[in-house]
């Protein structure tokens, strides 16, 4: 998506944030220095610090200039903080936080579609399922598909707060894809898994549903455990996907 100057001033000072050009604690540079550097007005600049603000990154006052706030005061809902930190790079303790959030809302929301889902909610899961098993057949993406199941469940819940907190989850979501799917076998393996969570969803039985994506979150935290552990490069999210050989 094109964005207009106010969001391109939002990025570049967000991402700047984010990626620790501009310390917490520290001060982000004066009005006119960043009216030079970026090549807009003031008035974009104003508009883009009221955006950050409202995102929790940074605060104002009339004494203490516009100074970085903490990292735990940011708002990690908002898809744009979730877009910087993946472009700065997923940190061990960004990942650890996601995976926390992963057990308690992706079981939750599971249950909660395996009592409301519609048949399109459930057709939806099917194609994505679809994918996965084509991509693992005949070779192909099968990230973008696994995260679209994901994204399928959590949107059958129909809570629309669980489905705001998936924006955040899909920088986990796809990181743990990307692992499993690099592991060899692994998306194999984990074709039956996620079929028995979506047969849970479409039997109506919301326990079985629980325990069947526990499964899954478990094995992608051992997956993402052991590549922290080893110090090893994750993978960056905002690069295209790894695609499958055909079987």
């Amino acid at each position: 998506m094109i964005k207009n100057v106010h969001g391109n001033t939002v990025d570049f000072l967000g991402q700047a944030i984010v990626g620790g050009r501009y310390a917490p604690g520290g001060t982000i540079p004066p009005e006119p220095l960043l009216c030079e550097e970026l090549g807009v007005s003031r008035t974009v600049v104003r508009e883009a610090i009221k955006s950050l603000v409202a995102k929790g990154l940074i605060v104002t006052g009339p004494k203490v200039g516009t100074r970085v706030l903490p990292s735990d005061q940011w708002n990690w809902f908002d898809a744009d903080v979730i877009a910087w930190q993946v472009i700065s790079g997923l940190t061990p303790e960004f990942v650890r936080d996601l995976q926390d959030l992963r057990r308690v809302v992706e079981p939750a929301a599971v249950k909660l579609a395996a009592l409301r889902a519609t048949s399109e909610d459930i057709t939806s899961i099917e194609e994505a399922y679809a994918g996965m098993k084509r991509a693992v057949t005949q070779g192909g993406d099968y990230v973008t598909f696994d995260l679209r199941f994901h994204q399928g469940l959590l949107r059958a819940s129909h809570n629309r707060m669980l489905v705001q907190m998936s924006k955040a989850l899909s920088a986990l979501l796809r990181t743990s894809f990307e692992l499993s799917t690099s592991k060899k076998g692994g998306p194999a393996q984990s074709l039956p898994l996620h079929r028995a969570v979506l047969d849970a969803v479409i039997a109506r039985n919301a326990a079985k549903a629980g325990r069947a994506v526990n499964v899954l979150i478990d094995g992608a935290h051992e997956d993402i455990e052991q590549v922290l552990g080893s110090r090893k490069r994750l993978p960056q999210v905002n690069e295209p996907a790894l695609q499958l050989k055909a079987a």
